[in-house]
């Protein structure tokens, strides 16, 4: 009787405890999963300090200040609410754990009642004669075999219960230790975010102070906005000029004289296209390391949200002296020249093109066959605000794709 209702007990214990262990193991999961994500965030943090945000004491235009601020204050945002999701997430593994060893403790002690009555009926029972005449009373050879067989099972069974004790015990020790270092890694979360809201104070204030300063100078802000759009419209039409050219010239090889807006491909070419696609979201980047500056398509004004801009690629920022690199392999269809303005390298693959702008030098020429990470070019260093920004251009024949879905976590 006491065996049973020690079994039962013991299973319950043991239920609990998997159970508790399976939420342990999903609530960590989902804890490295945030604590990866919030890493990254402080990361891209330090390189936008590194790399875009120029402090008024060093050189850089006020417009180049504010728009890695605007960069600068909506990551911090994100840094704020991943640690908040962070925090939540101990507070509730916290709670579970609270109530998970109130539980295994009053199984624990349920456990521990359970097997002392079972060492004393055992004690009360345990002289030789005793177990001799157990023996000696049976009615049958088959029945005192039985006998003496439930007699060795008592006495392992009663082993292990000692031994599974102690090991539960030592189970709510570690839980215990468990519980004391989340409190500690709460404590931590609660003293970052509270510096991060500071900072994203501080950051806030700096940019107000620069909104004032480029509101008093609108007209100066206005032309130089309208300057950039110029020449990125410059370059996007001498972009998209070089590939319909691309296109001709590529289809008269292949004997097609019609006019059209697609690469007709040979056998070859389809194998390169079709490698390229079934790489989306996977391509390296086109620099060894750096930060999106800006991203693909629409966006607001940093300091007139009512104003939009276009953005036929992406600006990625990296270190002076840095080299573009081809995010796969193909060949190089155009070099291009700006007057006034810097160099670029555009790549076919089957029928994606990939254009590489804003290089102070070039390393291929126009015909090269390139593999996949092969050096461009430099990307140009700007010596007044000392940014150094590469222009990446992603199409297929003549549409415009967005790099940030073809390359990998950009």
């Amino acid at each position: 009787m006491v065996a049973s209702k020690t079994y039962r007990h013991f299973f319950v214990f043991i239920t609990l405890l998997f159970f508790g262990l399976q939420a342990g193991f999903s609530q960590t999961t989902e804890q490295k999963n945030l604590e990866a994500k919030r890493e990254r965030l402080q990361k891209e943090i330090r390189e936008i300090n590194r790399l875009l945000y120029a402090e008024k004491k060093e050189k850089g235009t006020v417009l180049d200040q504010m728009n890695a601020l605007d960069k600068k204050i909506s990551v911090r945002q994100q840094l704020i609410r991943v640690t908040n999701e962070q925090s939540n997430l101990l507070n509730r593994q916290l709670n579970a754990n609270i109530r998970n060893i109130s539980k295994l403790k009053n199984e624990l002690t349920t456990l521990k009642e359970d097997y002392a009555l079972m060492i004393q009926k055992s004690y009360q029972n345990k002289s030789k004669q005793s177990r001799l005449m157990f023996l000696l009373s049976s009615e049958s050879f088959f029945q005192g075999f039985k006998r003496l067989q439930y007699m060795k099972q008592y006495t392992k069974y009663r082993k292990e219960q000692g031994e599974q004790i102690v090991f539960k015990t030592e189970e709510l020790n570690s839980l215990n230790l468990e519980l004391t270092e989340q409190r500690k890694t709460k404590d931590r979360l609660i003293a970052e975010n509270t510096t991060a809201k500071k900072e994203l104070e501080k950051e806030k204030n700096t940019q107000n102070d620069l909104l004032s300063t480029i509101r008093k100078n609108e007209s100066k802000y206005t032309a130089t906005i309208k300057k950039k759009e110029k020449e990125a419209r410059k370059i996007d039409q001498q972009i998209e000029s070089l590939i319909k050219s691309a296109i001709v010239s590529s289809n008269k090889k292949v004997g097609v004289t019609t006019k059209s807006d697609k690469f007709v491909l040979t056998p070859e070419a389809k194998i390169v296209a079709n490698n390229f696609s079934s790489n989306k979201g996977k391509l390296i980047w086109p620099v060894e390391k750096g930060i999106k500056s800006i991203g693909f398509g629409v966006y607001n004004d940093a300091v007139y949200p009512g104003i939009k801009h276009q953005n036929n690629g992406v600006i990625i920022a990296t270190d002076q002296g840095a080299k573009a690199r081809a995010v796969f392999e193909g060949e190089v269809i155009a070099v291009i020249s700006v007057p006034g303005g810097n160099k670029g390298v555009q790549l076919k693959h089957g029928n994606y093109i990939s254009t590489y702008y804003n290089l102070s030098s070039v390393y291929v020429k126009k015909g090269d066959k390139i593999k996949a990470k092969a050096e461009l070019g430099e990307v140009f260093t700007n010596s007044g605000n000392n940014q150094t920004l590469l222009k990446f251009y992603l199409y297929q024949d003549t549409s415009r794709l967005n790099p940030e879905e073809w390359i990998y976590k950009l």
